[in-house]
């Protein structure tokens, strides 16, 4: 898996508040364009959230499951793009008192994107994750999800 960390000046709570408001995912996850629909339970495991990867007009409408939550913790998810396909990612969050280690893995687990080489295919998650995690900070130390 493709893994990328990032210390936030904030603490885990309100990087936990940004993640757990699902209308919020468009603004710090790196590709995802619009939120449709939000599950009343999100994040707990099962729940999804509807949304929109692409720019306009090459939009594509899909979803994004929860697997497993610890709230302050960690997220499992199911993120979907078909027909790119399927991908795990698993965020940890190890609060710091006013910090926050973040950690982001993810990897394709299936569809056309997992036949991309490993070697093309972990740079290229690397980078936006990398983009995913100041987003999210950035949206954290703004109290957003508040």
């Amino acid at each position: 898996m493709s893994t990328v960390s990032q210390l936030f000046n904030t603490p885990a709570a309100d990087v936990w508040r940004v993640i757990a408001d699902g209308w919020l995912y468009s603004g710090w996850v790196v590709g995802a364009s619009r939120i449709r629909a939000v599950d009343d339970t999100w994040p707990q495991a099962g729940s999804r959230l509807h949304h929109s990867v692409g720019a306009w007009p090459m939009v594509i409408n899909d979803s994004t499951r929860v697997t497993a939550a610890e709230p302050e913790k960690s997220l499992e998810l199911v993120a979907r793009g078909w027909p790119l396909g399927e991908a795990k990612v698993m965020i940890t969050l190890q609060d710091q008192g006013n910090q926050c280690l973040v950690t982001m893995a993810e990897d394709a687990i299936r569809g056309p994107g997992k036949k991309v080489p490993k070697a093309l295919r972990d740079p290229m998650i690397t980078m936006r994750n990398r983009e995913t995690l100041k987003r999210l900070e950035l949206m954290a130390a703004g109290g957003a999800g508040k």
